[in-house]
């Protein structure tokens, strides 16, 4: 289902690296709701002499535990007791990234996209792992630095549903909040109607001029308010 980081695109000047993976440790200029929401599970550990039990297991679950090496976590809200899931940018597939420069024992990883002319992130998702009778919002959870540039060309955001409907529409990221992190919401999913299969999200903008400036957390699966 991910596909590694594809191969390098050198650019007339010399430049080679486009997108670099880094360790959440190296925070953006601030942080923001977004962030926040997904919850930070606990490092239980057991120490030599003490009787302290580990946690009940749904407790881990509604602070959020990691799956997939990592790259995936899992959480269930407290008071919906609904399935959650954040997709990392390590577990998804990106055009151009290279995958030698992150962090190995920083808690997640995200990329940022230095300098690039194509641009796409896609995954899939077994929608049998959401709740049933819940309509869903899937988002990609980004940041945009002050100091990037080359997003005059909206970008397409697509979210296509295990039928084959697609629901598609374009983002100006020129315009959005720099130094935050946003959520830009790809489309919905309800799984009263979708109750296996796979589902396909989507960030590309294939434009012929170069860009940078997009640091991606990845791609937030949660129940919709």
């Amino acid at each position: 289902m991910v596909e590694k980081m594809g191969a390098e695109l050198s650019r007339e000047d010399g430049t080679e690296r486009e997108i670099i993976i880094t360790g959440e440790d190296s925070q953006p200029e601030r942080e923001s709701e977004a962030k926040q929401e997904e919850g930070h599970p606990h490092e239980h550990q057991s120490i030599l002499g003490t009787t302290d039990a580990p946690p009940p297991i749904h407790d881990q679950l509604y602070a959020g535990v990691f799956l997939n090496n990592r790259t995936m976590k899992h959480r269930v809200e407290k008071e919906s007791k609904k399935n959650c899931f954040m997709i990392y940018a390590r577990g998804l597939s990106i055009t151009w990234a290279e995958n030698n420069s992150y962090c190995d024992d920083a808690p997640v990883e995200m990329a940022e996209l230095l300098d690039v002319c194509w641009l796409d992130v896609h995954d899939r998702f077994d929608v049998s792992k959401l709740s049933p009778g819940t309509t869903y919002e899937v988002a990609f959870v980004i940041l945009m630095r002050s100091s990037g540039y080359g997003w005059q060309i909206p970008v397409n955001f697509r979210l296509t549903l295990p039928d084959g409907t697609k629901q598609e529409h374009k983002e100006n990221l020129k315009e959005k909040p720099r130094g935050d992190w946003i959520e830009i919401k790809a489309g919905e999913l309800s799984t009263s109607k979708h109750k296996e299969g796979e589902m396909e999200v989507y960030m590309f903008e294939h434009g012929a001029h170069w860009k940078s400036g997009l640091v991606l957390k990845g791609v937030l699966i949660r129940p919709k308010n």
